[in-house]
């Protein structure tokens, strides 16, 4: 079948467009990562999604390859 247009789809070299981490936690333990979430930004990584369940908390992270690249081209 083929693919709808109306649906967005990732393109087939999306590896080479963007990155995603995926973070599975207890709901507690999320609470506790603050500096940890805070330094995922500070390196560019954007908070896309999370979704809950009763005992654990799924979180992902994103960013694309040119803020990846532009990030590596800047002095530090």
């Amino acid at each position: 079948m083929p693919l709808s247009r109306d649906r967005p789809q990732p393109p087939e070299s999306w590896e080479q467009v963007a990155e995603l981490r995926v973070f599975r936690a207890t709901q507690q333990h999320w609470e506790r990562l603050l500096g940890w979430r805070r330094e995922m930004r500070k390196k560019g990584w954007k908070l896309l999604r999370v979704n809950s369940s009763s005992d654990e908390l799924v979180a992902t992270f994103g960013r694309t390859r040119a803020e990846l690249l532009a990030r590596r081209d800047k002095p530090t």
